[in-house]
């Protein structure tokens, strides 16, 4: 009898358990069996480390179940991953195992932003081939910044272990805001203060080497200085931060990339945070500087926090995926009602440039759309009396903004000269329009939806004799 006739069978247990526990972890967390789960992962920690995408694993669970795990288990999902490996700030593992730890200062979250701008950000020389060029290799140009490309907008879901470096320290910062013994009031308004406070480079706060000066407070360990009432950053050892003109632009995208990243509860906070210090700075949107560009407000020494905290808005739109920016428009709404064309300014400078991302993306165009009309009825109403007289000509280029923004929806891209807005966009501007004040009206007439005052809008715009 032969016993070579068929090849041997190895059939590795082993490796089939490996997408089996995530499932069991998962299931148990969602039915508050946090103790179970935690005896598992006791046991199996070792195991997983094995596992090829146990960062993905520590990532999700942390993401989907946050602020719902209690701090033990998640020091012991931590301990899924190689520590070794991952760059983990110190301070952050000194902090936590500890379920009683006070918010980090400032200077916790600035270091994490400086991480991100020196390996994950572009430099804004880069050039076209250093930006095509995603096979990421963690050395730094002479501008101190790591030399990579952004990658494509995706919920946290549909990225898979790091294969770069780069996202390696984007994925670790992630991990370890959702790791963080504090509330997610706290986590938004430390990296809204640090963006606030961002000003332009002066001969006190000492020059690191990447073109960021950090207060003398050390970023390798926690102050205890911390008020009673835990919040992050302390006001008697408050944080200021001096940067370049050109790198103040990269810490408030790194800053947007981040948050981006993070679960929606983050993002409710954001929105909320931005409209506190947006109404709080409202009188000085009267300037001309101070919803301007914040590279070139940096480079002209004018950055204020309603222009900060306008570009950290555009730079987390930006990095948000598609099926996230239904929720932008909890911003707006807790801006209103708009009593004033300063705040309607801000409005439109906030969705204004969402609103090509969503040419292909019709139903959202159109709640957005509607969204900043009904700004317009707030200010412009027939039956509103504002406390100051506005005149209509103050808003000749908001209009002018509409009617190009109404055509490039239509063309679902850049304007054409034979570019036609949709047949229900205009019946939604018209409606808007019979709301508003006569003077109001006639500048907005071409956007009603008699076809024929398109064309001889676009018409005269073209022909202005």
């Amino acid at each position: 009898m032969c016993f070579y006739r068929y090849p041997t069978y190895f059939d590795d247990i082993a490796a089939r358990l490996f997408p089996v526990l995530p499932l069991i972890l998962y299931r148990l967390i969602e039915n508050d069996a946090t103790e179970a789960a935690d005896r598992i992962l006791q046991l199996y920690s070792s195991f997983l480390h094995y596992y090829p995408l146990n960062f993905t694993f520590v990532r999700d669970i942390l993401a989907y179940f946050y602020g719902h795990l209690p701090a033990k288990l998640i020091f012991r999902i931590l301990n899924v991953l190689d520590i070794k490996k991952v760059p983990f700030s110190k301070l952050f593992q000194e902090r936590i195992n500890s379920s009683e730890a006070p918010c980090p200062p400032l200077e916790y979250f600035a270091s994490l932003l400086l991480k991100i701008v020196n390996n994950v950000i572009p430099p804004l020389d880069i050039s076209k081939d250093e930006g095509q060029n995603r096979n990421y290799n963690p050395t730094t140009n002479q501008s101190g910044s790591a030399n990579n490309a952004f990658e494509p907008q995706k919920a946290f879901y549909q990225i898979q272990d790091p294969g770069t470096y780069t996202q390696l320290v984007l994925e670790t910062a992630v991990i370890e805001i959702l790791s963080l013994p504090v509330t997610t009031t706290q986590i938004i308004s430390a990296f809204v203060q640090i963006i606030v406070k961002i000003v332009k480079v002066q001969p006190n706060p000492i020059q690191s080497n990447n073109g960021f000066g950090i207060s003398p407070s050390s970023l390798d360990s926690f102050s205890d200085s911390n008020d009673a009432s835990g919040d992050c950053g302390s006001k008697s050892n408050p944080l200021t931060i001096g940067v370049d003109f050109s790198n103040s632009v990269l810490m408030i995208q790194a800053c947007g990339l981040l948050l981006a990243q993070l679960p929606v509860e983050f993002h409710i906070k954001l929105y909320e945070e931005a409209s506190r210090v947006i109404k709080d700075n409202e009188s000085h949107s009267v300037v001309a500087y101070a919803l301007l560009d914040p590279t070139w407000a940096a480079q002209d020494n004018t950055s204020t926090a309603l222009g900060n905290v306008v570009a950290l808005i555009h730079a987390f739109f930006w990095n948000l995926p598609q099926q996230w920016l239904d929720n932008t428009h909890l911003l707006i709404n807790q801006l209103r009602p708009v009593s004033s064309v300063s705040m309607l300014r801000i409005a439109f400078r906030i969705i204004g440039p969402l609103l090509p991302r969503l040419a292909n993306a019709h139903s959202l165009f159109i709640k957005t759309l509607e969204l900043l009309l009904s700004t317009m009825v707030d200010v412009f109403g027939k039956n509103t009396k504002p406390l100051i007289p506005v005149e209509a000509s103050d808003i000749t280029d908001l209009i002018d903004f509409l009617h190009h923004v109404v055509h490039y929806e239509g063309q679902g891209g850049p304007v054409q000269p034979n570019s036609k807005p949709r047949p229900d966009v205009l019946a939604l501007c018209g409606r808007a329009i019979e709301n508003m004040r006569p003077d109001v009206q006639h500048l907005l007439f071409h956007l009603k939806p008699d076809i024929n005052s398109i064309y001889a809008a676009t018409k005269n715009s073209q022909n202005p004799s």
